[in-house]
């Protein structure tokens, strides 16, 4: 692990209640920065309890993304609070049911694309002025080699959108200084959710096509296995830092080899 990557940048992470975020967060911290650790979830006071116990630098911020009043009301707490924004880290999102397309609900989908898609579509469109104005920043969001993958159409669906906001992006603002890519997490494992995405018991056929999700996302990694965490993290602190500085509009698969 770098040391001072972060030092003296005013870094966003979103989704940094659990998970990967969580896992973001607390590295960003470990090596010198000031994170805004953001997730509608109260446990994002816990992670920053926790950064701040190591000495680290951060502060919590509650709310809901799937919204551009919320994705606003973040960037400007950072302003507020820190009078810039350096970095912004995209994590929020993830399947909330897992079923073959033909039995998703109207409703379903319209949810998991909520979840999946307008968290970091609303965050870049809130933290853009910012960086334009300052001819300066970085983005980097969270997608998934789940764009070729079974039961999960509308998170494929949500992420293959990830992934064209983030080569859009990098075409229009790249004259102003802005980098933004992406990498594609494949299965990571994780400590169970404090607070489920999907809260429902599952019948024995949910269960059934979860094991189908499992099963295709080994089989179609080299290596046959999931990712730790902080596999997952290190590539996106590479995109983070200034090493990656002449990488933008770039999506990097981070699956054993699945290139999605």
């Amino acid at each position: 692990m770098s040391t001072g990557r972060f030092q003296g940048k005013v870094v966003i992470v979103t989704g940094a209640a659990q998970g990967i975020g969580r896992g973001v967060a607390l590295r960003v911290a470990a090596e010198g920065g000031t994170v805004l650790a953001v997730d509608r979830s109260p446990l994002v006071h816990e992670v920053v309890d926790e950064i701040t116990t190591a000495q680290g630098k951060a502060a919590a911020f509650e709310a809901d993304l799937e919204t551009f009043a919320g994705a606003q009301s973040m960037v400007d707490e950072a302003l507020n609070r820190y009078k810039r924004v350096d970095v912004l880290i995209n994590n929020v999102g993830g399947t909330i049911w897992a079923k073959p397309y033909d039995q998703y609900g109207e409703q379903e989908i319209e949810k998991e694309i909520r979840r999946s898609l307008f968290p970091t579509l609303w965050c870049c469109r809130a933290v853009l002025p910012f960086m334009v104005k300052k001819k300066k920043g970085t983005i980097v969001n969270v997608s998934s080699i789940a764009t070729r993958s079974v039961h999960r159409v509308p998170y494929a669906a949500a992420k293959g959108g990830v992934n064209a906001l983030t080569a859009s992006i990098a075409m229009e603002q790249t004259r102003n200084g802005i980098r933004i890519n992406a990498t594609a997490p494949g299965g990571t494992d994780a400590p169970p959710r404090k607070i489920p995405r999907n809260a429902a018991r599952q019948t024995a056929k949910e269960r059934s096509w979860y094991q189908a999700i499992v099963d295709q996302t080994k089989d179609s990694s080299l290596m046959h296995r999931y990712a730790t965490i902080d596999e997952q993290v290190a590539p996106i602190l590479f995109f983070a830092s200034d090493e990656s500085s002449y990488i933008t509009g770039s999506i990097l698969p981070v699956g054993g080899g699945d290139l999605g």
